[in-house]
Order: C-alpha cells, then sequence, then structure tokens
C-alpha cells in the first residue's frame, strides 16, 4: 500500500501539480454536494423527486454522508485509491438514475463519467503506481 502513496520523484512537477489540481477540485465539489444534502433545502429534495427518489430528507442526508465519507477517503493520500474506487460506484448509480428518468445526455448523464475521469486522472497523474495499474500507451 506504501507504494500507492509514494510519489515518483523522477517524474515532471506540471505532473504532480496538476494531479493534485484537479484531485482538488474533485474533493471540492463533493464536499459541497455532500453538504448541501446534509441539510434539507428546497432544491434537494425537488432534485431527488424529479429524479423518482423520496422526498424524505432522511435519504437525501444519507446520500450526503455518502458522498462525504468518499470525499474523505479520496483526499487522504493513504486512501485515495479506495475512495476513488467508491467514488466511482456512486457516480454509476448517479449516471445510472439519469438514464433511467431519461435526463439530457452532455450535460446529466455524462456529468457522472466526467468527475470520474478527473478523480482518476488526478491519481493517475500523482501516483506511479496507479500509473502501472492503468497503463495507458499512446
Amino acid at each position: 500500500m506504501s507504494a500507492i502513496i509514494d510519489s515518483n520523484p523522477a517524474q515532471p512537477r506540471w505532473q504532480t501539480i496538476t494531479g493534485l489540481v484537479l484531485s482538488g477540485l474533485i474533493v471540492a465539489f463533493l464536499v459541497f454536494d455532500g453538504a448541501i444534502k446534509l441539510v434539507p433545502i428546497a432544491p434537494v429534495t425537488e432534485t431527488l423527486t424529479a429524479l423518482g427518489y423520496s422526498a424524505d430528507p432522511m435519504l437525501a442526508r444519507s446520500l450526503g454522508i455518502i458522498t462525504l465519507a468518499c470525499a474523505l477517503l479520496y483526499a487522504i493520500p493513504r486512501t485515495s485509491v479506495l475512495g476513488a474506487i467508491l467514488l466511482t460506484g456512486l457516480l454509476g448509480g448517479a449516471i445510472a438514475t439519469h438514464l433511467r428518468v431519461g435526463s439530457p445526455v452532455f450535460s446529466h448523464l455524462l456529468f457522472g463519467v466526467y468527475l470520474g475521469l478527473m478523480a482518476w486522472g488526478g491519481l493517475y497523474l500523482r501516483y506511479e503506481a496507479v500509473r502501472r495499474m492503468i497503463p495507458f500507451r499512446l
């Protein structure tokens, strides 16, 4: 596991910085998304209802807690890969929900794909072990 958190000192500085920026954007978005679900505000419950879920504030809070847990795991270097795996599952559920209700493709349906690519891209740029797991060659 320590191989995953050790960054390669020989990798270019821009690569590490770009990976940190991508990861930081993901964490910021997830914290915002999780936090607004903890408070039973009208737009959150209305969106849940529009997506075919119950308007129960406890459902929104539960989703908020799960989102914040994924963000926390992703933000901690030692558990970032686990956080990315759990985040991928969470985003997959969001994609399936938007597919089921017929949401617009590029703005709603693929938004989870965009976030997932950013999350894994941030890890890919930062950690040699992730690059070895996902050998992307041009």
